[in-house]
């Protein structure tokens, strides 16, 4: 008997994540010449601190808020500090780490890599109306949270 998992909620927002990534990250390298692990990691370092703070992370707390396996995370910030994206700093506190800290002109790739995520977003969205797009996102935080809870909390990005 075939089975059809087409409205299974894991199946469709498996399928609808990857069909993003993809046209997201064919965008990026088009664009600005960055994978979507790129932006992502970009991003991360973007996100953590105060503003006007420079709060480095480790390539170990990269890997974990990635999900990546710290010889990815290894890897990516071997391009990206010879691209001149990132700088890699010896942490004062143990030398057997690295800390990773965004250099300025990630500002700009981190500014085109939001450009291109508005543009995909308003036209992956653009089948819906406003307000459904208000509800869609409301209803998935929702689930999120209700994921969090069940998981034990993992982490919200």
């Amino acid at each position: 008997m075939k089975r059809d998992f087409t409205q299974r909620f894991g199946f469709l927002v498996k399928s609808v994540g990857k069909l993003y990534i993809e046209e997201f990250d064919r965008l990026a390298r088009e664009r600005i010449g960055l994978t979507s692990a790129q932006c992502r990691l970009l991003g991360a370092l973007a996100m953590h601190g105060d503003p006007g703070e420079v709060e480095p992370l480790s390539q170990a707390e990269l890997a974990q808020r990635l999900d990546l396996s710290p010889m990815a995370v290894a890897g990516l910030c071997d391009r990206m500090a010879a691209a001149g994206w990132i700088r890699r700093e010896p942490s004062a506190t143990d030398r057997r780490v690295n800390n990773i800290l965004l250099e300025p002109s990630a500002e700009k790739a981190l500014d085109a890599a939001l450009s291109i995520s508005d543009g995909l977003n308003a036209r992956v969205m653009s089948v819906l109306t406003q307000p459904e797009r208000a509800q869609l996102l409301s209803l998935l935080g929702r689930v999120q949270g209700s994921l969090v809870d069940i998981t034990g909390g993992g982490q919200k990005p």
